[in-house]
């Protein structure tokens, strides 16, 4: 079949609970859903997670397609965004627009149950992009899941099946890190204990994003610095060591960290590493060390449930069910409280804190519809959020906010995400050098001899 042929890309439910807005995402090919997806949606409608209003957004916009139209048959999408998308074909002509339509058929010879000898809903899925393939011989018809056993059930049965890309990151292997060594000549490095900043000039490194940070090392090896491209001034400055709320940084990374945190003109942080490098201890010191100048300091965590079970399912009230998943953030908040005595006026603050509120852990499921004015928002275990569930956190900031997200892009426990397409790696590839934001990639155990080791042996 010729390449300008359209396709005809078949959405599973992973797909839709993902993005709502997917079947726009197409351009000029067509979009199916099996009426099966549509069945399995019906389940996700209630509820307050991400997942729950994206099945019903998207009930929504197939209800307003469907409203003069029969949904067996092709639709046109009439998305303005769609049509802006796609003004022309490979040929300079005029564009074609997508269409949509509902799957009723689920392959009546039965494919997948001698394949597989259940009659699943993914097998109904499967067997509903068979038909439409049987019935469309001239078009490349192609299963599109996050459900990676899917796909490869559907390869199986010579289906062709993708992944959802429209939100991935393309090279996570080369995802900003937001630091980078540079050597200079040593009386760069003298200037700038000296005065405090030099030009960019001088270090030969102009291009560098706002609030990137940089390790000059002295070309004869005799001396370095640390500095960062300081977003107001444009020039290097100098990044000395700080402490936050007792906690101090053990290497520059983490002193690039706690920099970000502390510097009132970045309003937001993301701070990305294996477990053990000091990710949530820096937000929460470096928080703790500025909380004269927010009204609270919130505290979340996404709730990632075992066997895909609701927190509703755990005894007791809201506080007691979301207890158990926030207990790695009370973790942190005791190291920080154990660098002081108990008598220490340091040591009790924290505890009067959590007492009056102002220091708060909240279950992140909550925050959708309120706004946070002059407060630090910490996200930990940001990795196992959507880029939805990101940019609606980012959106619910009001004047005098800092948020900083913290996590492991290589350590996903929610399905359907990856290292590519979780909303961690997203904000990172998406907003790099812009005046407000800074992120640091934090690369050394810092926890233990005997956790670093574990981390390097096994």
């Amino acid at each position: 079949m010729p390449e300008s042929t359209p396709k005809i890309f078949v959405l599973d439910t992973s797909v839709v609970l993902y993005d709502s807005n997917a079947f726009n995402n197409f351009q000029e090919h067509d979009v199916a859903v099996p009426i099966t997806v549509l069945e399995e949606l019906d389940q996700f409608k209630k509820g307050n997670n991400v997942i729950n209003l994206h099945a019903r957004d998207f009930l929504r916009q197939v209800d307003r397609l469907s409203e003069n139209a029969d949904l067996r048959q092709w639709i046109p999408l009439s998305s303005t965004d769609l049509a802006e998308a796609v003004p022309i074909n490979g040929n300079g002509e005029e564009g074609r627009q997508g269409r949509f339509k509902v799957v009723t058929a689920n392959g009546s010879g039965g494919t997948t149950a001698g394949a597989f000898g259940t009659k699943k809903n993914d097998h109904r899925i499967l067997d509903a992009a068979i038909a439409l393939q049987k019935e469309n011989e001239d078009r490349k018809v192609i299963l599109v899941t996050k459900d990676i056993n899917l796909r490869v059930k559907a390869r199986a049965l010579e289906v062709a099946a993708e992944d959802y890309e429209t939100v991935k990151v393309q090279d996570v292997a080369r995802l900003y890190t937001g630091k980078s060594d540079v050597s200079v000549p040593a009386e760069v490095i003298d200037q700038l204990y000296r005065d405090g900043t030099v030009s960019t000039a001088m270090v030969d490194h102009d291009t560098v994003p706002l609030n990137h940070f940089l390790i000059l090392r002295a070309t004869d090896g005799s001396k370095s610095a640390l500095a960062t491209y300081d977003a107001q001034s444009l020039e290097i400055k100098r990044v000395e060591k700080a402490s936050g709320y007792g906690i101090v940084p053990r290497n520059a990374e983490q002193t690039f960290a706690l920099h970000a945190i502390l510097n009132p003109s970045v309003k937001l942080v993301t701070i990305t590493g294996a477990a053990g490098t000091g990710k949530t201890l820096l937000a929460l010191a470096g928080a703790l060390e500025q909380r004269s100048s927010f009204r609270q300091i919130y505290l979340a965590r996404p709730i990632v449930p075992l066997s895909n079970r609701d927190i509703g399912y755990l005894p007791g009230d809201i506080s007691s069910k979301v207890s158990p998943y926030m207990q790695p953030l009370w973790d942190n908040l005791s190291v920080i409280k154990n660098q002081f005595s108990e008598n220490d006026k340091a040591f009790r603050r924290i505890d009067e804190m959590v007492e009056r509120e102002k220091l708060h852990i909240v279950p992140l499921t909550y925050i959708r519809g309120r706004s946070f004015s002059n407060i630090v928002f910490i996200i930990d275990e940001a990795q196992n959020l959507t880029p939805h569930e990101i940019k609606t956190v980012i959106t619910r900031a009001g004047e005098g906010t800092k948020i900083i997200f913290t996590g492991d892009i290589f350590q996903i426990d929610t399905p359907y995400l990856d290292t590519e397409s979780n909303g961690l790696s997203y904000l990172i590839d998406r907003i790099r050098d812009h005046p407000l934001y800074a992120h640091v990639t934090l690369e050394k155990g810092e926890r233990s001899e005997l956790a670093n080791l574990a981390s390097a042996m096994l």
